[in-house]
């Protein structure tokens, strides 16, 4: 009764291994997955990352279905397991870490957020998340490196641009000439070596916590 992890781009297996070996670490859930978890022996399952443009990701309804499993405890976190659990939060599906509590209270509400395109071979991103850009330029303001106002014209502009295309090379090209040429080159250097992954730290605390729960179960 191993635990399942869906994960991917949000953080690489190599570094989940670190935090917890004993896990069947699986790629980006897909259309399908989740209903043949039904068949399986497993009573923990983590949920971090679906896909997005690859394939069809797993629906509510599928998911719903194998909540109905005895004995299953389901926990969601940091990108589309994140999604689902405030839509199944009723049924039983659980929900850990800040982007699950943004999405709970309604401060993001967009599939946008946590879409990013990946290698489906290494799951390498090929994009930035807007939720991780939001969350480094917040740290960026508080820093002192830029100022409220940069922020909001840095976000709205990262926001309007596709996903698949969205990365901080991007956003500065078009941001260029709407912020001052000096401010343009501090937040550049602040990204090459302060860039945060609110996604990477949410999918860390869950699977931490799949670590706990599966060592109370041995116990």
């Amino acid at each position: 009764m191993i635990p399942v992890i869906f994960l991917g781009p949000t953080l690489s297996p190599e570094k989940a291994k670190k935090i917890f070996s004993f896990a069947d670490f699986r790629p980006p859930a897909r259309k399908g997955d989740f209903e043949k978890l039904i068949k399986e022996d497993v009573q923990l399952i983590g949920f971090i990352d679906g896909v997005f443009l690859q394939d069809y990701p797993p629906t509510p309804i599928e998911v719903y279905r194998l909540l109905q499993k005895k004995n299953l405890t389901l926990i969601g976190a940091a990108s589309l397991g994140a999604l689902r659990a405030v839509e199944l939060e009723k049924f039983g599906m659980i929900g850990i870490g800040k982007i699950f509590e943004l999405y709970k209270k309604g401060i993001i509400d967009s599939d946008d957020e946590v879409a990013v395109t990946f290698s489906e071979w290494n799951y390498n991103l090929q994009s930035e998340a807007l939720i991780d850009i939001r969350y480094t330029l917040y740290n960026a303001c508080k820093d002192g490196i830029i100022d409220k106002e940069t922020k909001k014209i840095l976000v709205r502009t990262a926001k309007n641009i596709y996903f698949p295309y969205r990365n901080y090379d991007e956003l500065f090209e078009k941001i260029s000439g709407s912020v001052d040429e000096n401010i343009l080159e501090d937040i550049s250097n602040y990204v090459k070596t302060h860039r945060r992954s609110l996604k990477e730290e949410d999918a860390i605390r869950l699977i931490e916590i799949i670590k706990e729960r599966y060592l109370e179960l041995l116990k």
